[in-house]
């Protein structure tokens, strides 16, 4: 339990006392042991399977037969995911998925021929052109020509460490 440091009455508080913290001995501001740099936690970041492949969403996932960057860019720069399509019923930049805090959001890319998203235990939903849902853990998104991409739960991705200058 911490006592707030009061002056006795009718005395004014010194200026060195107003932004005074107490902390343990040997206790460092991040919480770390003394003499070691503070740890910086891990970012739990959701997957997309596509084929055998594991994207993480460190970054948005851009799907299609030949994907492509918009022209601009807000953030980080989309990863570019090819899926073959004999039939064409995947258009060449078709869904996207990206991490927004804690949850993972597909977008139709306003494809040709839709996009059906299968939250866990509900019906299929056929969303339209550039229309967005929230995606859970176990969510598979069907853009056509047998393409099936499953969302994966979120996993502790260690943080890379900063390049030195």
């Amino acid at each position: 339990m911490v006592t707030p440091l009061a002056p006795p009455p009718g005395r004014a508080v010194p200026r060195d006392l107003d932004d005074t913290v107490v902390r343990p001995r040997g206790a460092r501001p991040g919480g770390g042991q003394p003499g070691t740099a503070p740890a910086r936690p891990a970012r739990r970041r959701h997957g997309v399977r596509v084929g055998a492949a594991v994207h993480w969403l460190d970054r948005p996932v851009l799907v299609g037969r030949r994907p492509a960057a918009p022209r601009v860019v807000r953030g980080a720069e989309p990863l570019l995911v090819a899926v073959p399509s004999a039939g064409g019923e995947v258009s060449a930049s078709h869904v996207s998925f990206d991490q927004q805090g804690d949850v993972v959001v597909v977008t139709d890319l306003r494809s040709t021929n839709g996009t059906v998203v299968v939250l866990p235990g509900r019906v299929p939903v056929r969303l339209r052109q550039g229309e967005s849902v929230v995606a859970l853990a176990g969510t598979i998104v069907d853009i056509g020509d047998g393409v099936l991409l499953e969302v994966l739960p979120p996993q502790r991705i260690p943080l890379q460490e900063d390049p030195l200058p």
